[in-house]
């Protein structure tokens, strides 16, 4: 399991991968996290991502098929993390540290394509 820490705004979101697994939760609530059907969604954020989800009225549902199909398809939870942290930095998400298996909290660096051992 793999829990990383980004800032957004000021707010610290947290993202657990545990296997093909990734739920998402707030420092403020740190017992509570939710699969990723639960979160909001910008429509314009997803248009951006997906083009083509312009006019679908599913687009929601659609979006996140395609986010578990990527992430099924990735084979570690190493490749998953990389993914999470490129996708998110998109959107305004800084990563700052992440927990591997529970060892010690490491600090990220601006080091994307780190490898996080």
């Amino acid at each position: 399991m793999i829990t990383v820490e980004f800032l957004f705004n000021s707010e610290i979101i947290l993202a657990r991968i545990s296997g093909k697994s990734i739920m998402f939760g707030n420092a403020k609530n740190k017992g509570y996290f939710a699969p990723v059907e639960h979160l909001q969604f910008s429509k314009s954020g997803v248009i951006k991502e997906f083009p083509d989800l312009k006019d679908n009225e599913r687009w929601k549902k659609i979006a996140i098929e395609r986010f578990k199909d990527k992430i099924n398809n990735m084979q570690t939870e190493i490749e998953i993390t990389k993914y999470i942290i490129q996708d998110l930095a998109k959107f305004g998400y800084k990563p700052l540290r992440f927990t591997k298996q529970g060892s010690r909290t490491k600090n990220i660096k601006n080091d994307t394509n780190k490898d996080y051992k």
